[in-house]
């Protein structure tokens, strides 16, 4: 994120109020991703506008977040990744959320 990746968290509403949030992370639900990330959709999160192309997701353990990256992959969007073990691992590991 420091170097100018744009980390989109993909939990739902009740993770995200549960557990926390990353603070600078762009919230997108994973059902609507492939629509807010592509500028041709017509539905592009301005969020995302200009760094589809630099993004890393994040979801609560992982699992859906390196699915949701190699779809992005097939759009086009090579420079997308995910945090392996997702927001499960970001707290583990002392890493920044607002409560």
């Amino acid at each position: 994120m420091r170097e100018g990746a744009t980390l989109v968290d993909t939990r739902d509403g009740d993770l995200r109020s549960r557990d926390g949030r990353i603070p600078g992370a762009v919230h997108i639900p994973l059902s609507v991703l492939e629509w807010r990330v592509d500028p041709s959709s017509g539905h592009q999160s301005p969020a995302i506008a200009g760094h589809e192309d630099r993004l890393i997701l994040i979801c609560h353990e992982g699992y859906s977040s390196s699915l949701a990256a190699v779809r992005l992959h097939g759009l086009g969007f090579a420079g997308t990744t995910d945090v392996i073990g997702g927001f499960a691992a970001w707290a583990a590991a002392g890493l920044p959320i607002e409560r």
